[in-house]
């Protein structure tokens, strides 16, 4: 038996909104790119409800939303204030006393391109395969592997750089 629409929004909507937040790094944009989607999944639930994996099929039109979401006019780009980010995934005790490498991250990732930052969401949150990423963003696994690398390169470049900063910060003390 299918799922109604409301038996699948009580069940995954929380899980669609944090999906959305960590590939926009926006919660409020996520919220809108959530709200379309539901939408137009909401107008075509005779069919989509039907599916055997409907929630994997949302959880596209999303990433496919994000993707799309910034060719559109009435679209703008967010910057995202730290206090943002630490809110939306606040970090840990910090250990090194020289630097906060979660916020320095968050900070990264969210100044990635769209397709390496959707690529590393769905590897590293999401814990998708190639397969199942160059699937989801409609290009090839050598593709998916190339955005993960550069995404990995320039944010391990970004906290050697923060770490530096801070070791210098360090021994002024």
């Amino acid at each position: 038996m299918a799922l109604t629409f409301d038996e699948f929004l009580s069940d995954r909507l929380d899980a669609l909104l944090r999906y959305a937040t960590t590939l926009t790094c926006d919660p409020h944009q996520a919220e809108d790119i959530v709200q379309e989607v539901l939408l137009r999944a909401q107008q075509r639930w005779s069919r989509i409800g039907g599916l055997d994996l409907p929630g994997a099929y949302v959880k596209r039109m999303v990433t496919n939303e994000f993707l799309s979401w910034r060719r559109r006019r009435s679209s703008r780009d967010v910057s995202v204030a730290h206090g943002d980010l630490v809110e939306l995934a606040a970090p840990g005790p910090d250990e090194t006393e020289w630097v906060d490498d979660r916020a320095v991250l968050l900070a990264g990732i969210a100044r990635l391109p769209r397709k390496q930052r959707a690529a590393v969401v769905l590897r590293y949150y999401d814990d998708r395969s190639d397969a199942e990423i160059a699937d989801e963003l409609g290009c090839a696994e050598g593709t998916v592997r190339s955005h993960i690398s550069r995404a990995v390169d320039r944010l391990r470049l970004e906290l050697e750089a923060e770490r530096s900063r801070a070791g210098c910060r360090g021994e002024a003390r």
